[in-house]
């Protein structure tokens, strides 16, 4: 018997009808999704309008609202209880960057790319930490959600430009299509 996945919260996500939007929750038979251009609307999973562009948290159990899951998963993320495991590319396997100013006077500054690399996985991981905050934050109205979501994913565009580091293609940043 084959175990389906389930994309979890944090996933990217276009529909033909509503447009890009991000994984905010998930049900039986349906995804919580807000829409940049539409706020928040549930999605059947068979939905063939429907399309899981990169895919955060895949798991095969469904997502409750149990206060205390809630409650747990806050504590978690507040203390950075669990960080997911990302591998540097082979090539760059115990290299070094090298920051070389103009002013030949001057020294270089090399960098471990290990370490470099470990600073880019732990910014996109406090990015997702932002974006599901945002997503899950009661005081802010749907619109607001949205218009930080966006600013969000140009973040996330800016940030493509170190994919190249990242081993596995599932790890990359990805912002809007198109920049």
């Amino acid at each position: 018997m084959e175990v389906e996945l389930t994309a979890g919260p944090g996933s990217r996500v276009q529909h033909a009808r509503f447009g890009p939007g991000v994984i905010i929750g998930v049900k039986y038979a349906q995804y919580v999704v807000t829409f940049m251009n539409s706020g928040i609307e549930e999605i059947d999973k068979t939905d063939p309008l429907f399309e899981v562009l990169y895919a955060e948290n895949q798991t095969t159990e469904l997502e409750t609202t149990s206060d205390v899951e809630r409650s747990l998963l806050k504590i978690l993320r507040l203390w950075g209880g669990f960080s997911e495991i990302v591998p540097i590319g082979d090539r760059w396997s115990k290299g070094t960057m090298i920051l070389q100013p103009a002013d030949a006077g001057l020294k270089p500054k090399e960098i471990p790319l290990e370490v470099f690399f470990h600073k880019i996985v732990m910014v996109r991981d406090r990015l997702r930490v932002l974006e599901q905050q945002i997503n899950s934050h009661k005081l802010l109205s749907d619109d607001d959600k949205v218009n930080m979501q966006q600013y969000i994913t140009r973040i996330y565009g800016s940030l493509t430009t170190f994919n190249v580091l990242f081993r596995d293609k599932e790890h990359w940043f990805t912002g809007e299509k198109g920049d």
